[in-house]
């Protein structure tokens, strides 16, 4: 079992491999993308510098549901993992009642990817008992209340199905979500400006718009930077609602596994319409107004 991204949530994904006779040929079906259809080379790559043997024959792998287009590589940790259980190199129950997401260097390095947290949201509601993700996921995925076994090489994977696991990650999200935020500017370092400030306590408390207008260098952007630091907290809800959105979006700060700030963006005045409202050509990214969610959209 693995997950893939569709807009922000994870939806699961069953992974099946059949290796056959014939001309040595990996294929991949199930309506990847791009992205899904090199995991072949990253797969032959990190197997063969993790010290096992790659089959030579024709392997091929089903995404499914085979209707549902799969985009990113967080699948490539459970392709590579499905192949080596698939030759005998590793027990088939250790891939039981477990989700496996995380994209692989060709050295057999685990590399971290987006929607860990949505992963494992999906691994609980499928009714899977643990989620093995990436080192930097591990965090971020316990947050979901399923352990997150973390693998830093595909080596550690294939131990951990042979039944060798690391201790778990596990989180408690009241515990991240109380210790203080770093906040992009303090109010109470800007000078003067009294009446601009008080308005900006007002529309904080009581969640109005605020539209600044002056010449350059009167203060709008320091004074606008400043009111993410005076909005009421977030409460458990609204970060890990936040924390979905800008893990899909890859926009976590490292070591950060739960955003809790309210978003503060800063959109360029020439953004397009489906860099506000979100979209895009194949797969829906979110956008502004999206990353903005649930604080307030601020041009400047």
């Amino acid at each position: 079992m693995s997950a893939v991204l569709d807009g922000v949530d994870a939806t699961p994904v069953t992974v099946e491999i059949d290796v056959g006779s014939g001309l040595p040929a990996f294929t991949i079906v199930g309506l990847p993308d791009a992205t899904v259809q090199e995991a072949r080379d990253r797969v032959r790559g990190a197997i063969t510098h993790s010290g096992e043997e790659y089959p030579m024959a024709r392997i091929t792998a089903n995404l499914a549901p085979s209707d549902l287009r799969k985009q990113g590589a967080g699948l490539d940790l459970v392709l590579a993992l499905c192949i080596l259980v698939a030759k005998d190199r590793a027990p088939h129950e250790g891939l039981r009642d477990r989700l496996f997401v995380g994209e692989l260097g060709l050295a057999g390095d685990v590399r971290p990817v987006r929607g860990a947290l949505q992963a494992a949201e999906a691994a609980g509601r499928a009714g899977l008992r643990e989620v093995v993700c990436p080192v930097p996921n591990a965090a971020e995925a316990a947050l979901a209340g399923l352990p997150a076994i973390p693998v830093r090489t595909l080596r550690e994977a294939i131990e951990v199905v042979k039944g060798h696991s690391p201790p778990p990650t596990t989180a408690d999200p009241e515990a991240l979500l109380s210790a203080p935020p770093s906040a992009w500017m303090d109010l109470a370092q800007i000078r003067e400006q009294e009446r601009a400030k008080r308005v900006l306590e007002i529309a904080a408390s009581g969640g109005h718009n605020v539209l600044f207008s002056g010449p350059p260098g009167s203060g709008k952007t320091l004074l606008a930077r400043a009111l993410p630091g005076i909005l009421p907290r977030l409460t458990l809800a609204e970060a890990l609602e936040v924390t979905r959105i800008h893990s899909a979006a890859g926009l976590l700060p490292p070591g950060e596994p739960l955003v809790r700030m309210r978003p503060f963006r800063s959109p360029h005045h020439g953004v397009s319409v489906a860099g506000m409202v979100g979209g895009g050509s194949q797969w829906a990214r979110p956008g502004e107004i999206t990353l903005a969610h649930p604080s307030i959209t601020i041009c400047t």
